[in-house]
């Protein structure tokens, strides 16, 4: 997705017009970094030449993403809590299990709990992803308290001694009130076992604008430490990131990038910065 090759090319030999600056501005908009921040990277390009203009967008990019440390949590004296929320739809049961995936490639240790019980398919999905990766999932019964399920997911962890204990939260109540008072009670029973180390917010990136208003939402409601962006597979989309950080402050820890438990990796900026400069 490089979206600034072709106006850096023409920029360098001094070729750009004011229909090559109106189709960047329409790609960075389609890309959704939306119309603010769209026009601020273009005048700081507009306001240099050459190999300066590159250094310019690069800085105005950086400057839109967050200074925020990405390190995932680690509390090493107990159970590293994860929770892990998001509406239905956007990928978050699926980003519980290559969570886990990934933690254990690196050796972790960690119990899941399927709490996600007001769908039946989340907790056979998580299930199923636990006898694929070796990793304890506790469940409860569909449509059952997903405090309980917590709370014994949190009292088999602490007695496993794993490094990280992984809760899949409900995405979808009656109402935004009622989703909000389940996450505060299932918050509240993994505070008395210890504490709540991350609370990672999963973000469909193909929603663009909408998963920003969503994200709001929910850092409203509740202290979201990172963000998972999904669907982060190379398409023209991919801009969220710059618009949803700049627009919350929360940091991207996590993208998804495909079906499979290893298309999930770490954000790293710099490389994500590359990419929409792109090379002429």
């Amino acid at each position: 997705m490089a979206l600034f090759s072709k106006i850096l090319a023409k920029i360098r030999g001094g070729s750009a017009t004011q229909s090559d600056w109106d189709e960047l501005r329409k790609s960075l908009i389609e890309a959704d970094l939306g119309a603010t921040l769209s026009e601020e990277i273009i005048s700081a390009a507009q306001s240099h030449k050459g190999n300066d203009a590159q250094a310019a967008i690069t800085e105005a990019l950086r400057g839109a993403l967050t200074s925020s440390s990405r390190e995932l949590a680690f509390n090493g004296s107990r159970p590293t809590t994860v929770l892990v929320v998001g509406v239905n739809g956007t990928g978050k049961t699926t980003s519980v299990a290559k969570l886990a995936q990934s933690l254990s490639t690196q050796g972790k240790t960690m119990v899941v709990a399927a709490a996600d019980t007001f769908r039946a398919a989340a907790i056979e999905q998580l299930q199923t992803w636990g006898e694929r990766i070796g990793v304890r999932v506790i469940a409860g019964k569909f449509q059952g308290d997903p405090a309980s399920v917590v709370f014994d997911a949190a009292r088999t962890a602490k007695e496993m001694q794993v490094d990280y204990l992984i809760v899949d939260t409900a995405g979808r109540l009656h109402t935004k009130s009622n989703l909000m008072d389940e996450l505060g009670k299932i918050r509240r029973v993994v505070e008395k076992a210890g504490g709540v180390d991350e609370v990672l917010l999963v973000v469909d990136a193909t929603t663009g604008q909408n998963g920003i208003i969503q994200a709001r939402s929910f850092i409203e409601s509740v202290a979201v430490t990172g963000l998972i962006l999904t669907k982060m597979d190379g398409s023209a989309k991919g801009g969220v990131a710059l618009a949803i950080e700049r627009a919350t402050g929360v940091p991207i820890k996590f993208v998804g990038t495909g079906e499979s438990a290893t298309d999930f990796a770490t954000f790293e900026a710099d490389t994500y910065i590359s990419g929409l400069i792109g090379s002429d």
